[in-house]
This record gives C-alpha cells, sequence and structure tokens, in this order.
C-alpha cells in the first residue's frame, strides 16, 4: 500500500506557516524597546534586511515550482512585516547605522535580487532555472541562518543576552524542525538541508541564553547584598605618638569591656564615698580614668 506524503507534507507546511508567522512577529519586543530608548543602539539592522531578502527568493522559487502555495503564503507576509521593521529601524537608527542599512538593502534587495531575475529568465529556461535557483535559496537560506552568529558573538563577548530575544530563537528552532519535514516530505533538499543548520545554530542560541542569563542574574543579585563593613578597634594612647591596632574584637567582648569600665567608675565611686577625708581621692580618680587608653571603633 502505497503512502501519499503530500498530505503529510501539507500538514508540515501549515505549521510551518503559524510557526514562522510566531517568528516573523517575535522581533516586536525588540522594537518595542528601541521605541521606548528612542535608539537602535545595541540592536543590528543585519537579520531584518537578510530576512526581507529571503522572503523575496523563497517567493521567486514557488512561483517558479507552480505547486508550493504555502511557501507563497508566508513569505509574502514575511516580506511585508520585514519591510516594516527595516523602515521602522530606520526611522530610530543613528545615521551611520542608517547609512549603512541602506546600502545592504540596495545591494541585497535591490541589485542582488534583480540580477538573479535578470539572469535565471534570459540565460535559463524550465526546469533548469527552478533549479538555480533553488540553489540560490538554499545557499542564501544558510546564510540566514548563520546570520544570528553576530549576535552570538556579542553575547559571549558580553556576557550578557539584553540583544538575543529568547522567543525568536526558540521559534526559529521549531520553524526549521517543520519546514525541514516539509521538504524532505516534497523530496526537495533545497528546502529540507539549509533546516538542518537552522536547527543547530537556534539551540546553539538557546543554551547560550540558559548559559548567560543565569550569570546576569547573579552578578545583579551580587551587586544589591548590602557591603558588611568590617570594624577594627584601635587603642589610642595620649602619651605615644602612634595608633597601635588591635585584633578585631566580637561584639561580645566590646560588651564586656563597656561593662568593665562601667564597673571601674562604680568602684571609684564607692572608694570616694569610704574617703570622706580625702579631698584630693575624686581628683586622683578622675585622672586615672582619663589616662586609661582611649577605644575606638573605626569601619574599615
Amino acid at each position: 500500500m502505497a503512502v501519499d506524503f503530500g498530505h503529510y507534507a501539507f500538514a508540515f507546511g501549515v505549521l510551518g506557516n503559524i510557526v514562522s508567522f510566531i517568528v516573523f512577529l517575535s522581533p516586536i519586543p525588540t522594537f518595542y524597546n528601541i521605541y521606548k530608548k528612542k535608539s537602535t543602539e545595541g540592536y543590528q539592522s543585519i537579520p531584518y534586511v537578510v530576512a526581507l531578502f529571503s522572503s523575496m527568493l523563497w517567493i521567486y522559487y514557488a512561483l517558479l515550482k507552480s505547486n508550493m502555495p504555502l511557501l507563497i503564503t508566508i513569505n509574502s507576509f514575511g516580506m511585508f512585516i520585514e519591510t516594516i521593521y527595516v523602515g521602522f529601524y530606520l526611522f530610530y537608527a543613528p545615521k551611520k547605522a542608517r547609512v549603512h542599512t541602506i546600502k545592504m538593502l540596495m545591494l541585497s534587495v535591490v541589485g542582488g535580487f534583480g540580477a538573479i531575475v535578470l539572469v535565471t529568465e534570459f540565460l535559463f529556461k524550465g526546469v533548469v532555472r527552478g533549479q538555480i535557483v533553488g540553489w540560490v535559496c538554499l545557499i542564501f537560506s544558510l546564510c540566514v541562518f548563520v546570520a544570528p552568529l553576530g549576535i552570538v558573538r556579542q553575547v559571549i563577548k558580553t556576557k550578557s543576552v539584553e540583544y538575543m530575544p529568547l522567543l525568536l530563537s526558540v521559534f526559529l528552532t521549531l520553524s526549521a524542525v517543520m519546514w525541514f519535514f516539509y521538504g524532505l516530505l516534497l523530496k526537495d533538499i533545497n528546502i529540507a538541508a539549509p533546516n538542518v543548520l537552522g536547527f543547530i545554530f537556534g539551540i546553539l542560541q538557546i543554551i547560550l541564553y540558559a548559559i548567560y542569563s543565569k550569570k546576569e542574574k547573579s552578578i545583579i543579585k551580587e551587586q544589591k547584598l548590602p557591603e558588611i563593613q568590617k570594624s577594627e578597634v584601635i587603642v589610642k594612647d595620649e602619651n605615644m605618638n602612634a595608633n597601635k591596632k588591635l585584633p578585631e574584637l566580637t561584639q561580645e567582648q566590646i560588651i564586656d569591656i563597656v561593662k568593665l569600665a562601667g564597673l571601674l567608675v562604680v568602684t571609684d565611686k564607692a572608694n570616694v564615698a569610704t574617703c570622706p577625708n580625702d579631698t584630693n581621692y575624686g581628683v586622683k580618680a578622675a585622672n586615672k580614668i582619663e589616662n586609661m587608653p582611649k577605644l575606638q571603633t573605626v569601619a574599615t
């Protein structure tokens, strides 16, 4: 009994559309942060320009193959939303980043895509034209999945996951799985092959996020801990020119010293009371206390 893989391919194609739709929407939190900061500092436009070019290529390839409507639907939406992202980036980007993004747009979208269409339309015909465009899509899709390596490098360098959205990494991984099976069931290597690399890089980004997000949280927690000051006791002798540091005293030892000082004062008062005829005794006792080394608690 022959198994009809067409239905399975259609099912994975629908799932791929759903997941890819979420992937295309996942940068929204990133652009919301850009809107709040009124700046694109720390963010790059490369992933969005590359995704725009990729959507245009896959639409062209699907039109040539004529039996892949699911590729056309999702990449049409992708081309629309990526155009909005790039326009939003250009609005808030500083001058240097804006010029760089415009150069990439002219080089890839206008020059690159235009050249591919012209060359394939005038130099190749029929099935060969579809094969050539398919190879171009395969190669460029590999570049699409390699593009996030710039963000991965930034995460490793800064030890921060601020500019690597976890949501995007998760759904890119799921999208790669769906489109891999879609291409495999249709026996189209141009669709299946690049998604293997997409799955690998997606898992890599998730692992890096798990590692560096924990480190970032631990650093923030350490910064919030109050600094505990240690105290030392210095004996200050007015008859000596230098201060002498004693070993650190515990709280119990300091309390004992205070009690002992109070006991000495009480004892001297009792002696004054028992020697009423000695008028100089009180002065002697006071001088005795004043000549005692003074305890000072200082913070180090």
